[in-house]
Protein backbone atom coordinates (compact mmCIF):
# COMPACT_ATOMS: atom_id res chain seq x y z
CA UNK A 1 0.00 0.00 0.00
CA UNK A 2 1.58 3.31 -0.91
CA UNK A 3 1.40 6.76 0.98
CA UNK A 4 -1.61 8.31 -1.15
CA UNK A 5 -3.35 5.22 -0.11
CA UNK A 6 -2.51 5.33 3.46
CA UNK A 7 -3.35 9.05 3.59
CA UNK A 8 -6.94 8.03 1.90
CA UNK A 9 -7.85 5.26 4.24
CA UNK A 10 -7.22 7.78 7.64
CA UNK A 11 -9.75 10.29 5.53
CA UNK A 12 -11.71 8.37 5.38
CA UNK A 13 -11.73 6.69 8.71
CA UNK A 14 -12.23 10.54 9.92
CA UNK A 15 -15.57 10.48 8.40
CA UNK A 16 -16.47 7.16 10.41
CA UNK A 17 -18.98 8.05 13.35
CA UNK A 18 -17.03 8.06 16.70
CA UNK A 19 -18.67 7.92 19.60
CA UNK A 20 -17.11 10.09 23.02
CA UNK A 21 -18.47 9.72 26.29
CA UNK A 22 -19.16 12.93 28.97
CA UNK A 23 -19.07 12.95 32.14
CA UNK A 24 -18.61 9.17 34.47
CA UNK A 25 -21.73 6.67 36.09
CA UNK A 26 -20.92 3.80 37.88
CA UNK A 27 -24.37 2.22 38.30
CA UNK A 28 -24.94 -0.99 37.12
CA UNK A 29 -28.47 -1.57 35.36
CA UNK A 30 -29.04 -5.03 33.41
CA UNK A 31 -25.57 -6.49 34.74
CA UNK A 32 -23.45 -3.81 33.04
CA UNK A 33 -23.25 0.62 32.97
CA UNK A 34 -24.36 2.98 30.79
CA UNK A 35 -21.60 3.47 29.09
CA UNK A 36 -21.27 -0.39 28.89
CA UNK A 37 -24.24 -0.42 27.53
CA UNK A 38 -23.74 2.29 24.89
CA UNK A 39 -20.73 0.81 23.80
CA UNK A 40 -22.64 -2.59 22.88
CA UNK A 41 -25.15 -0.82 20.78
CA UNK A 42 -23.22 1.13 19.05
CA UNK A 43 -20.82 -1.67 18.29
CA UNK A 44 -23.74 -3.28 16.47
CA UNK A 45 -24.26 -0.89 14.02
CA UNK A 46 -20.33 -1.30 13.17
CA UNK A 47 -19.75 1.93 15.16
CA UNK A 48 -16.78 0.57 17.90
CA UNK A 49 -14.12 3.71 17.80
CA UNK A 50 -14.41 5.46 21.12
CA UNK A 51 -12.38 8.96 21.26
CA UNK A 52 -12.00 11.54 24.25
CA UNK A 53 -13.13 14.90 24.02
CA UNK A 54 -8.80 16.16 23.62
CA UNK A 55 -9.14 13.41 20.82
CA UNK A 56 -11.92 15.20 19.09
CA UNK A 57 -10.63 18.77 19.22
CA UNK A 58 -8.63 17.66 16.05
CA UNK A 59 -11.13 15.61 14.52
CA UNK A 60 -13.17 16.49 11.00
CA UNK A 61 -16.08 14.00 11.07
CA UNK A 62 -19.13 13.14 13.15
CA UNK A 63 -18.65 12.28 16.83
CA UNK A 64 -21.70 10.71 19.00
CA UNK A 65 -21.40 12.75 22.38
CA UNK A 66 -23.02 10.67 25.19
CA UNK A 67 -23.97 11.63 28.49
CA UNK A 68 -22.18 8.73 30.65
CA UNK A 69 -25.62 8.10 32.31
CA UNK A 70 -27.68 8.23 30.07
CA UNK A 71 -29.87 4.37 28.62
CA UNK A 72 -30.62 4.83 25.37
CA UNK A 73 -33.67 2.78 23.36
CA UNK A 74 -32.64 0.59 20.40
CA UNK A 75 -34.46 2.58 17.81
CA UNK A 76 -32.74 5.98 19.65
CA UNK A 77 -29.26 4.45 18.80
CA UNK A 78 -30.31 3.64 15.22
CA UNK A 79 -31.65 7.21 14.59
CA UNK A 80 -28.16 8.62 16.27
CA UNK A 81 -25.69 6.62 14.01
CA UNK A 82 -27.06 8.33 10.92
CA UNK A 83 -28.15 11.68 11.87
CA UNK A 84 -25.78 14.47 12.29
CA UNK A 85 -26.17 17.76 14.07
CA UNK A 86 -28.61 16.29 16.46
CA UNK A 87 -29.22 17.08 20.08
CA UNK A 88 -31.54 14.33 21.91
CA UNK A 89 -33.03 15.39 24.85
CA UNK A 90 -33.95 12.75 27.58
CA UNK A 91 -37.23 12.85 29.21
CA UNK A 92 -36.31 14.51 32.24
CA UNK A 93 -35.70 17.55 29.41
CA UNK A 94 -32.15 17.39 29.59
CA UNK A 95 -29.78 16.59 26.61
CA UNK A 96 -28.09 13.51 26.63
CA UNK A 97 -26.74 13.06 23.26
CA UNK A 98 -25.15 15.30 20.40
CA UNK A 99 -24.35 14.15 17.09
CA UNK A 100 -21.43 17.03 15.14
CA UNK A 101 -18.56 17.75 13.96
CA UNK A 102 -15.56 16.66 16.52
CA UNK A 103 -14.19 19.95 16.39
CA UNK A 104 -17.62 21.05 18.33
CA UNK A 105 -16.05 18.52 21.10
CA UNK A 106 -15.83 21.63 23.81
CA UNK A 107 -18.59 23.15 23.09
CA UNK A 108 -20.27 20.17 23.34
CA UNK A 109 -19.16 19.41 26.76
CA UNK A 110 -20.28 22.53 28.09
CA UNK A 111 -23.97 22.04 26.60
CA UNK A 112 -23.76 18.29 28.44
CA UNK A 113 -22.85 20.19 31.61
CA UNK A 114 -25.48 22.32 31.91
CA UNK A 115 -24.35 25.17 29.29
CA UNK A 116 -26.55 26.47 26.89
CA UNK A 117 -26.80 25.82 23.97
CA UNK A 118 -24.85 27.84 21.53
CA UNK A 119 -26.60 28.74 18.22
CA UNK A 120 -23.80 28.43 16.35
CA UNK A 121 -23.89 24.66 16.84
CA UNK A 122 -26.81 24.66 14.49
CA UNK A 123 -28.50 21.36 16.66
CA UNK A 124 -31.85 20.10 16.23
CA UNK A 125 -32.94 19.48 19.57
CA UNK A 126 -35.24 16.98 19.38
CA UNK A 127 -36.65 14.31 22.35
CA UNK A 128 -38.24 10.85 21.89
CA UNK A 129 -41.62 11.60 20.86
CA UNK A 130 -40.16 13.61 17.60
CA UNK A 131 -37.97 11.36 16.37
CA UNK A 132 -40.70 8.98 14.17
CA UNK A 133 -38.94 5.78 15.66
CA UNK A 134 -41.80 5.01 17.82
CA UNK A 135 -42.91 1.95 15.58
CA UNK A 136 -40.28 -0.94 15.65
CA UNK A 137 -41.16 -3.54 13.28
CA UNK A 138 -38.94 -6.37 14.85
CA UNK A 139 -40.69 -6.30 17.81
CA UNK A 140 -44.02 -5.60 16.22
CA UNK A 141 -44.98 -2.50 18.47
CA UNK A 142 -45.40 1.23 18.56
CA UNK A 143 -44.39 2.38 21.62
CA UNK A 144 -42.16 5.72 22.21
CA UNK A 145 -38.46 4.70 22.50
CA UNK A 146 -37.13 5.65 25.83
CA UNK A 147 -33.97 8.63 26.63
CA UNK A 148 -33.31 8.37 30.40
CA UNK A 149 -30.42 9.36 32.55
CA UNK A 150 -29.63 6.79 35.28
CA UNK A 151 -29.80 7.74 39.06
CA UNK A 152 -29.49 5.66 41.95
CA UNK A 153 -33.02 6.58 43.22
CA UNK A 154 -34.63 5.75 40.34
CA UNK A 155 -32.79 2.32 38.81
CA UNK A 156 -35.98 0.18 39.51
CA UNK A 157 -38.39 2.20 37.42
CA UNK A 158 -35.34 2.50 34.82
CA UNK A 159 -34.58 -1.53 34.65
CA UNK A 160 -38.55 -2.33 34.59
CA UNK A 161 -39.17 0.91 31.69
CA UNK A 162 -36.30 -1.25 29.88
CA UNK A 163 -37.60 -4.59 30.44
CA UNK A 164 -41.13 -3.82 29.28
CA UNK A 165 -39.35 -2.11 26.14
CA UNK A 166 -38.47 -5.63 25.07
CA UNK A 167 -42.27 -7.05 24.53
CA UNK A 168 -43.93 -7.67 21.59
CA UNK A 169 -46.71 -5.66 20.35
CA UNK A 170 -48.22 -8.39 19.08
CA UNK A 171 -48.04 -11.62 21.23
CA UNK A 172 -50.59 -14.00 23.21
CA UNK A 173 -52.25 -12.73 26.25
CA UNK A 174 -50.29 -15.22 28.89
CA UNK A 175 -47.19 -13.92 27.79
CA UNK A 176 -48.35 -10.04 27.67
CA UNK A 177 -50.46 -10.15 30.89
CA UNK A 178 -49.35 -13.00 33.27
CA UNK A 179 -45.73 -13.37 32.78
CA UNK A 180 -44.05 -9.71 32.89
CA UNK A 181 -43.26 -9.14 36.45
CA UNK A 182 -42.21 -12.46 37.61
CA UNK A 183 -40.34 -12.90 34.32
CA UNK A 184 -38.56 -9.35 35.23
CA UNK A 185 -37.73 -10.24 38.82
CA UNK A 186 -36.27 -13.94 37.35
CA UNK A 187 -34.22 -11.61 34.79
CA UNK A 188 -33.09 -9.68 37.16
CA UNK A 189 -31.69 -12.12 39.59
CA UNK A 190 -29.84 -14.08 36.94
CA UNK A 191 -28.80 -11.35 34.45
CA UNK A 192 -25.14 -10.61 36.88
CA UNK A 193 -24.91 -14.55 36.73
CA UNK A 194 -23.20 -16.92 34.31
CA UNK A 195 -26.50 -17.77 33.33
CA UNK A 196 -27.01 -17.34 29.48
CA UNK A 197 -30.19 -16.51 27.27
CA UNK A 198 -29.10 -20.20 25.80
CA UNK A 199 -28.92 -21.63 29.40
CA UNK A 200 -32.38 -20.46 29.57
CA UNK A 201 -33.72 -21.97 26.88
CA UNK A 202 -32.09 -25.12 27.28
CA UNK A 203 -33.77 -25.32 30.24
CA UNK A 204 -37.06 -25.08 28.49
CA UNK A 205 -35.89 -27.57 25.99
CA UNK A 206 -35.86 -29.81 28.96
CA UNK A 207 -39.13 -28.99 30.15
CA UNK A 208 -41.04 -29.85 26.82
CA UNK A 209 -39.52 -33.28 26.74
CA UNK A 210 -40.92 -33.95 30.47
CA UNK A 211 -44.51 -31.92 29.43
CA UNK A 212 -44.20 -34.53 26.17
CA UNK A 213 -43.64 -37.61 28.89
CA UNK A 214 -45.96 -37.13 31.66
CA UNK A 215 -49.04 -36.11 29.18
CA UNK A 216 -47.87 -39.52 27.15
CA UNK A 217 -48.47 -40.95 30.55
CA UNK A 218 -51.46 -39.29 31.66
CA UNK A 219 -50.07 -37.57 34.14
CA UNK A 220 -51.53 -34.15 33.15
CA UNK A 221 -50.58 -32.38 36.71
CA UNK A 222 -47.07 -32.66 36.55
CA UNK A 223 -47.67 -32.10 32.55
CA UNK A 224 -48.76 -28.74 32.92
CA UNK A 225 -46.43 -27.72 35.85
CA UNK A 226 -43.37 -28.59 33.29
CA UNK A 227 -45.23 -27.44 30.05
CA UNK A 228 -46.16 -23.62 31.67
CA UNK A 229 -42.58 -23.59 32.94
CA UNK A 230 -41.46 -23.99 29.72
CA UNK A 231 -43.50 -20.97 28.48
CA UNK A 232 -42.41 -18.98 31.25
CA UNK A 233 -38.62 -19.92 30.28
CA UNK A 234 -39.78 -18.97 26.89
CA UNK A 235 -40.24 -15.43 28.35
CA UNK A 236 -37.23 -15.11 30.03
CA UNK A 237 -34.45 -15.85 27.86
CA UNK A 238 -35.69 -13.48 24.87
CA UNK A 239 -36.56 -10.90 27.84
CA UNK A 240 -32.88 -11.44 29.38
CA UNK A 241 -31.42 -11.61 25.91
CA UNK A 242 -32.37 -7.69 24.77
CA UNK A 243 -32.32 -6.36 28.29
CA UNK A 244 -28.32 -7.84 28.68
CA UNK A 245 -28.10 -7.23 25.19
CA UNK A 246 -26.48 -10.86 24.40
CA UNK A 247 -29.12 -11.61 21.83
CA UNK A 248 -27.50 -14.19 18.95
CA UNK A 249 -28.26 -15.79 15.76
CA UNK A 250 -27.84 -18.94 17.20
CA UNK A 251 -29.97 -18.25 20.60
CA UNK A 252 -32.81 -16.66 17.78
CA UNK A 253 -32.79 -19.81 15.74
CA UNK A 254 -32.53 -22.20 18.69
CA UNK A 255 -35.61 -20.77 20.47
CA UNK A 256 -37.68 -19.85 17.73
CA UNK A 257 -37.08 -23.68 16.44
CA UNK A 258 -38.33 -25.08 19.85
CA UNK A 259 -41.34 -22.56 19.63
CA UNK A 260 -42.44 -23.89 16.18
CA UNK A 261 -41.83 -27.80 16.22
CA UNK A 262 -42.95 -28.68 20.03
CA UNK A 263 -46.75 -28.12 19.95
CA UNK A 264 -47.89 -30.87 18.09
CA UNK A 265 -46.04 -33.16 19.96
CA UNK A 266 -47.65 -32.34 23.17
CA UNK A 267 -50.88 -32.35 21.52
CA UNK A 268 -50.39 -35.58 20.36
CA UNK A 269 -48.80 -37.15 23.76
CA UNK A 270 -52.26 -35.28 25.56
CA UNK A 271 -54.39 -37.67 22.91
CA UNK A 272 -52.15 -40.49 23.75
CA UNK A 273 -52.22 -40.65 27.57
CA UNK A 274 -56.13 -40.23 27.53
CA UNK A 275 -56.59 -43.63 27.88
CA UNK A 276 -53.86 -43.98 30.51
CA UNK A 277 -56.15 -41.33 32.41
CA UNK A 278 -59.30 -43.62 32.31
CA UNK A 279 -60.97 -42.18 29.08
CA UNK A 280 -61.43 -44.41 25.95
CA UNK A 281 -61.69 -42.85 22.96
CA UNK A 282 -61.07 -45.03 20.28
CA UNK A 283 -57.86 -44.67 18.28
CA UNK A 284 -60.38 -43.47 14.56
CA UNK A 285 -61.64 -40.69 16.83
CA UNK A 286 -58.56 -39.61 18.51
CA UNK A 287 -56.66 -39.47 15.58
CA UNK A 288 -59.03 -37.86 14.01
CA UNK A 289 -59.41 -34.69 16.88
CA UNK A 290 -55.14 -34.92 16.33
CA UNK A 291 -55.33 -34.83 12.56
CA UNK A 292 -57.86 -31.42 12.95
CA UNK A 293 -55.20 -29.33 15.28
CA UNK A 294 -51.83 -30.43 13.02
CA UNK A 295 -53.38 -29.64 10.35
CA UNK A 296 -54.94 -26.99 11.34
CA UNK A 297 -51.42 -25.52 13.24
CA UNK A 298 -49.67 -26.08 9.86
CA UNK A 299 -52.11 -24.47 7.42
CA UNK A 300 -51.63 -21.23 10.19
CA UNK A 301 -48.19 -20.83 9.87
CA UNK A 302 -48.27 -20.98 6.02
CA UNK A 303 -50.93 -18.78 6.27
CA UNK A 304 -48.42 -16.64 8.45
CA UNK A 305 -45.74 -17.45 5.95
CA UNK A 306 -48.07 -16.09 2.88
CA UNK A 307 -48.58 -13.10 4.55
CA UNK A 308 -44.78 -12.12 4.87
CA UNK A 309 -43.75 -12.79 1.69
CA UNK A 310 -46.72 -11.95 -0.70
CA UNK A 311 -48.53 -9.67 1.58
CA UNK A 312 -44.98 -7.91 2.59
CA UNK A 313 -46.41 -7.77 6.37
CA UNK A 314 -46.53 -10.23 9.44
CA UNK A 315 -50.71 -10.57 9.35
CA UNK A 316 -51.23 -9.96 13.00
CA UNK A 317 -49.99 -6.31 13.00
CA UNK A 318 -51.83 -5.47 10.20
CA UNK A 319 -54.79 -3.82 11.78
CA UNK A 320 -56.08 -3.39 15.34
CA UNK A 321 -58.33 -6.52 15.50
CA UNK A 322 -55.51 -8.66 13.90
CA UNK A 323 -53.77 -7.62 16.91
CA UNK A 324 -55.86 -8.44 19.14
CA UNK A 325 -56.67 -11.99 17.83
CA UNK A 326 -52.80 -12.77 17.99
CA UNK A 327 -53.61 -12.55 22.10
CA UNK A 328 -55.97 -15.32 21.51
CA UNK A 329 -55.05 -17.28 18.85
CA UNK A 330 -54.64 -21.07 18.28
CA UNK A 331 -51.19 -21.10 18.94
CA UNK A 332 -49.56 -22.86 22.44
CA UNK A 333 -50.29 -20.38 25.23
CA UNK A 334 -53.96 -19.73 24.60
CA UNK A 335 -54.35 -24.02 24.00
CA UNK A 336 -52.32 -24.52 26.95
CA UNK A 337 -54.89 -22.34 28.97
CA UNK A 338 -57.80 -24.57 27.45
CA UNK A 339 -55.91 -27.57 28.12
CA UNK A 340 -55.19 -26.68 31.97
CA UNK A 341 -58.74 -25.60 32.90
CA UNK A 342 -60.11 -29.01 30.77
CA UNK A 343 -58.06 -30.55 33.78
CA UNK A 344 -58.80 -28.57 36.79
CA UNK A 345 -62.77 -30.03 35.60
CA UNK A 346 -61.88 -33.11 35.59
CA UNK A 347 -62.23 -33.14 31.82
CA UNK A 348 -59.02 -33.35 30.15
CA UNK A 349 -60.50 -35.22 26.98
CA UNK A 350 -62.53 -31.96 26.74
CA UNK A 351 -59.55 -30.00 26.65
CA UNK A 352 -58.25 -31.59 23.23
CA UNK A 353 -61.39 -31.41 21.44
CA UNK A 354 -61.54 -27.22 22.63
CA UNK A 355 -58.32 -27.13 20.85
CA UNK A 356 -59.58 -29.11 17.85
CA UNK A 357 -62.53 -26.53 17.54
CA UNK A 358 -60.30 -23.45 18.13
CA UNK A 359 -57.70 -24.04 15.89
CA UNK A 360 -60.84 -24.54 13.14
CA UNK A 361 -62.45 -21.40 14.30
CA UNK A 362 -59.07 -19.46 13.83
CA UNK A 363 -57.84 -21.35 10.95
CA UNK A 364 -61.29 -20.15 9.05
CA UNK A 365 -60.54 -16.56 10.89
CA UNK A 366 -56.91 -16.69 9.31
CA UNK A 367 -58.37 -17.63 5.81
CA UNK A 368 -60.77 -14.57 6.17
CA UNK A 369 -57.77 -12.28 7.26
CA UNK A 370 -55.61 -13.49 4.55
CA UNK A 371 -58.21 -13.02 1.56
CA UNK A 372 -58.94 -9.68 2.86
CA UNK A 373 -55.07 -8.23 3.16
CA UNK A 374 -55.19 -9.67 -0.95
CA UNK A 375 -58.18 -7.75 -1.86
CA UNK A 376 -56.45 -4.24 -0.07
CA UNK A 377 -52.91 -4.98 -0.90
CA UNK A 378 -52.08 -2.20 -3.51
CA UNK A 379 -50.02 -2.94 -6.95
CA UNK A 380 -46.13 -3.17 -5.86
CA UNK A 381 -46.58 -2.35 -2.38
CA UNK A 382 -46.63 -4.45 0.66
CA UNK A 383 -49.21 -3.40 3.20
CA UNK A 384 -48.22 -0.93 6.23
CA UNK A 385 -49.10 -2.19 9.63
CA UNK A 386 -52.12 0.25 11.47
CA UNK A 387 -49.47 1.01 14.04
CA UNK A 388 -46.73 2.61 11.18
CA UNK A 389 -49.69 4.34 9.81
CA UNK A 390 -50.14 5.98 13.50
CA UNK A 391 -46.20 6.68 13.62
CA UNK A 392 -47.23 8.64 10.09
CA UNK A 393 -50.48 10.10 11.09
Amino acid sequence: MNDTQDQQGEADHQFEPAICFIGECSEIIWAMTPAERLRKQFSSHGINQEISVSDARTRNGPVIFLQADAILDQPIIEVLARRLNLALKDEAGNIVAITTNGQSGDAVKAVMQGGELPSDLQLLVRSPDDLDASYWEKLRKKETPYALSVSHDDKDAIEWRMFMGTYKGATDFITKHIWPRPAFYTCRAIAPTFITPNIVTSLSAIMVVLAFWWFWKGMYIPGLFAAWAMTFLDTVDGKLARTTLTSSKWGDIFDHGIDLIHPPFWYISWGVGLKQAGFDWSDNFLWQILAVIFIGYVVQRIIEGISIKWLGIEIHIWRPIDTFFRQITARRNPNLALMTLSVLIGRPDWGLIAVAAWTVICLILHAIQLIQGFAAKPPDAPLVSWMRKQEAG
